[in-house]
């Protein structure tokens, strides 16, 4: 499909549902975050920026929202044991997971293949692959102890059709593709698992890659958290759809 259904203008979509979203700090996942704790969610937040972490928390708190859990972990430097120890005081805490939303990424530097460092590449997939493998692996005990959990894969156009110079993280996305598809197709019948692609949004990151384009022309973080809370919600029922946005 080439968009996301509407929400319904009902409120608490996610009323008392534990959502955990990566890379909250800032962004796509600080809005989808926000827009989660507007709807009821009982929040885990992940971000490598403790500081901006802590100002979140501070902003739905004083909107009245549930607090948040934050924990910062960078997803570069973290190692194996890092996540196990997450998963551990998860499972602590928590008796279930019904979202699981994968947004952190870093988009490297663009170059042609032949100007590719090994070390780039392995950076590039430790943060934006790695990280959505591990974490998913540890937190299945929970998830499949949800009614109806969900989890939410952050694609690109990049990842489906790749793109000259665009290397490291064209390969990182087309790597979350694979892992989306094996698990929807792995737990068909337990839950949903989608891969979302934003398309062209004002984030640094797209800056980033475009420097030269107006942000105002773009949609915002805000915009296209209403499409992660679709997926979060009790409204989206079918298994493994992929929904990505084309630039």
């Amino acid at each position: 499909m080439n968009h996301v259904p509407k929400l319904s203008a009902q409120e608490g979509l996610l009323t008392d549902k534990n959502i955990l979203i990566t890379g909250s700090g800032s962004g796509i996942g600080r809005a989808v975050a926000k827009a989660a704790a507007e709807q009821g969610a009982n929040l885990i937040l992940l971000s490598k920026d403790i500081k901006k972490l802590y100002s979140l928390q501070d902003e739905i708190c004083k909107e009245g929202h549930k607090e948040p859990l934050v924990v910062e972990l960078d997803f570069f430097k973290a190692k194996e044991k890092d996540y196990k120890t997450l998963a551990e005081n998860l499972y602590d805490q928590y008796e279930h997971l019904d979202g699981l939303v994968h947004i952190a990424g870093i988009l490297g530097y663009l170059s042609p293949i032949i100007n590719t460092s090994l070390s780039q590449l392995k950076t590039v997939m430790q943060v934006n692959f790695e990280s959505n493998f591990l974490l998913t692996q540890l937190a299945l005990p929970l998830v499949l102890q949800s009614q109806n959990p969900s989890i939410i894969f952050t694609s690109s156009g990049v990842g489906r059709k790749a793109r000259a110079f665009w290397t490291s993280y064209s390969i990182s996305k087309f790597a979350v593709e694979g892992l989306m598809q094996s698990l929807a197709d792995e737990y068909e019948n337990d839950m949903r698992v989608n891969s979302y692609n934003p398309g062209p949004t004002r984030t640094n990151m797209r800056a980033q890659a475009f420097p030269a384009e107006d942000p105002q022309t773009l949609r915002t973080p805000e915009v296209i958290a209403k499409d992660y809370l679709w997926l979060l919600s009790d409204q989206c029922k079918e298994t493994g759809l992929m929904y990505n946005y084309h630039e």
